[in-house]
This record gives C-alpha cells, sequence and structure tokens, in this order.
C-alpha cells in the first residue's frame, strides 16, 4: 500500500466539505431553519446567528477531509469509484452525524425528535453526495 496523495487529499476533502455544506444550507438553512429557530427559542437562546453559519460551514470542510481521508484509506480494498465512495460517506455519516444526533433524540425535550431524525436524513444525503464528490478527485501519487 502506498502512501495517501496529501494533494489530492485535500482538493477531494475541501470539495467534499463544499458540496456537503451546500446540501445541508438547503436542507437546515431553507427546509429545516424555521423549525430549528423555534426549537432554539423554545430552549430560551437565540436563532442560528451568521456567526454559527460560519461554524457550521468550517465543522463541514473538517468532515469532507474526514470522509476523503477514509475514502483513501479504503480504496486500496475496496477499490477506486463512487461504491468505494458510498462506504466512505456512511462511516462519516455513522460517526459524525448519527451517533451524534442519537444524543439528541434520547435527551427528552432537548430538541423535537422529528426535527433531529430530518437533521440526521439531511446529514447522510450530505455525507454521501459530499464523499462521492470528493471521492472523484481523489487519485493516488
Amino acid at each position: 500500500m502506498g502512501k495517501i496523495n496529501v494533494g489530492r487529499w485535500i482538493l477531494g476533502g475541501l470539495v467534499a466539505g463544499v458540496v456537503g455544506d451546500i446540501v445541508e444550507a438547503i436542507c437546515q438553512g431553507v427546509w429545516l431553519g424555521p423549525s430549528w429557530n423555534a426549537a432554539m427559542q423554545a430552549l430560551g437562546k437565540p436563532a442560528l446567528t451568521t456567526r454559527m453559519i460560519v461554524e457550521f460551514n468550517l465543522v463541514g470542510l473538517v468532515i469532507g477531509l474526514a470522509a476523503v481521508w477514509i475514502y483513501a484509506g479504503i480504496r486500496p480494498r475496496f477499490g477506486a469509484g463512487p461504491k468505494t465512495a458510498i462506504y466512505a460517506g456512511l462511516v462519516t455519516w455513522l460517526l459524525a452525524s448519527l451517533l451524534a444526533n442519537t444524543f439528541f433524540m434520547v435527551i427528552p425535550y432537548m430538541y423535537p425528535h422529528h426535527l433531529a431524525l430530518y437533521a440526521t436524513i439531511a446529514d447522510f444525503i450530505a455525507c454521501i453526495l459530499g464523499t462521492v464528490a470528493g471521492a472523484a478527485l481523489y487519485k493516488e501519487a
């Protein structure tokens, strides 16, 4: 096994993060935004701010980098291509979203359960599409 092509990993990871952030902006911002603001208000917290949105996007870039890193790591065993990228996206979603959002579903009355579920579904779409896009740019040295 060769080493990970760091330049392509970073390029692919940033693309994965940007694609994921765009999907998240549509799903979390446009579709679920009013519900998130209502949930925050019910907790006595302010609505989403520009700073929070920037921070979410930065986290999205880190998730994209992690997803393509996972893809690069499993690629020698599973082969290059979208099927392996989907596997990497699933692992990323499991670790970055499903486990974390499960806590929001377990803690009673923190957030409405349906909102956490919809957010987890949106994260799934973002992880899969972002990882496939980023992995398409990853090539071994």
